[in-house]
């Protein structure tokens, strides 16, 4: 089977949680994209999900006894034959034996012999997620580089909503692929992405803004991270979850962007600049909030910083992509930009249209300064991998 995980074999771990049955779908993508998949189930997912589904799904026979008779050692080969182990859904039992060296099943004994990659995709319920006792478990498997992915909020079982609905399952592919990607065209790396609005505030509950939903971003980040970069992700006001593998650093106004943005400049080899910062901003923001009965108030605006141009000034090496929304003349404006802010590459993209711009699925856009694309649709997925392409031949020169 052909695909960007063929010949690549992955321990898929499914425990007892009602989001098993996501597993599934796990199992049913990673085979698409070319892997070959054993599942190990714990007793208790066996409760939520067939073994005969995962059978169907992977052409491999599943595991759950640790003294089913084999010629070998089940947990010792299962372990040595897995190039990378993920677990999903990881429930605050399997992290916590994890977390404690603990082996009392078929899966936890092969976790532990297992010496590749692992990653863990949590689900539980929020206030199982918060306690101290997971939150330390957690912590010591980040320590020990396992990949933590997710949770995301959302419903849950019972028909609670919080934190701790377990990641979707594209995004778990996307980790096992990043765990997998040390020789990808950007490893080594150290890829610096903005995302999303700045928020401004005017008083104590309102603020100056815009529509971007920082998908484009965040797409960036999570292409970049799945080809081996090391990714800083500076993200605005957003409700998305944090990408696999990519730290977040959240802010809300410009001018803490411009702050986290500078912090890390000295270690990037690029910085992606996908943010709709805010151009204005109130000279002051009333410390409490503006009654209406006061009338209409005399709000002065003065620019916000331009991170940009400054990044552009400052970039030496680094190179430099930039993001323009437009509404009309497209490429003029980016030929503008891309020479006056001393960008490598800029996207223009066009919004005001349907289907296109902030908070859509797609987008319509062209790419100039680095092989230029003519304006086109595309999926944020296909034009962020557009970026990593021209990004990661822009630094191997």
């Amino acid at each position: 089977m052909s695909g960007p995980l063929a010949g690549r074999r992955v321990l898929l771990g499914v425990t007892g949680g009602i989001a098993a049955y996501k597993a599934a779908l796990v199992a049913r993508l990673l085979r698409e994209r070319g892997a070959e998949v054993q599942v190990v189930m714990t007793p208790a997912a066996t409760r939520f999900v067939g073994p005969d589904t995962f059978a169907a799904l992977t052409g491999r026979p599943v595991h759950s006894d640790v003294f089913e008779r084999t010629e070998s050692v089940l947990h010792v080969r299962l372990a040595h034959e897995a190039d990378v182990a993920v677990v999903a859904p990881a429930t605050a039992n399997v992290l916590a034996k994890l977390a404690l060296g603990l082996a009392d099943d078929l899966l936890s004994s092969t976790l532990l012999e297992h010496t590749g990659p692992l990653a863990v995709a949590p689900a539980m319920h929020t206030g199982m997620w918060a306690a101290p006792a997971t939150r330390t478990n957690v912590e010591t498997l980040r320590g020990r580089g396992v990949r933590v992915i997710g949770p995301g909020e959302g419903p849950l079982a019972a028909g609670d909503e919080g934190m701790g609905r377990m990641a979707e399952p594209q995004d778990i592919v996307r980790a096992v692929e990043e765990a997998l990607s040390q020789g990808g065209d950007l490893a080594g790396r150290h890829i610096l992405v903005t995302a999303g609005p700045t928020h401004e505030p005017v008083d104590a509950v309102r603020f100056l803004g815009n529509r971007s939903s920082g998908k484009m971003g965040f797409a960036v980040a999570a292409e970049a991270a799945g080809r081996g970069a090391r990714v800083t992700l500076v993200a605005g006001p957003t409700h998305l979850p944090d990408p696999p593998g990519v730290h977040v650093d959240r802010v809300e106004t410009a001018e803490q962007m411009r702050a986290a943005v500078l912090g890390n400049l000295q270690d990037a080899d690029a910085v992606v600049k996908a943010a709709a910062v805010a151009d204005f901003r109130p000279a002051a923001a009333a410390p409490g909030k503006l009654k209406k009965e006061a009338g209409v108030p005399d709000l002065r605006l003065e620019p916000t910083p331009d991170i940009l141009r400054e990044v552009g000034e400052r970039k030496g090496d680094r190179i430099l992509v930039g993001f323009a929304a437009e509404t009309e003349d497209l490429e003029e404006a980016g030929r503008r930009k891309l020479a006056g802010k001393h960008l490598d590459m800029i996207v223009v993209n066009e919004v005001g249209a349907p289907g296109t711009g902030f908070d859509a699925e797609t987008n319509r856009a062209l790419i100039l300064g680095a092989d230029d694309v003519p304006l086109r649709s595309w999926t944020k997925a296909e034009l962020a991998s557009a970026i990593c392409d021209r990004l990661a031949k822009l630094l191997a020169r």
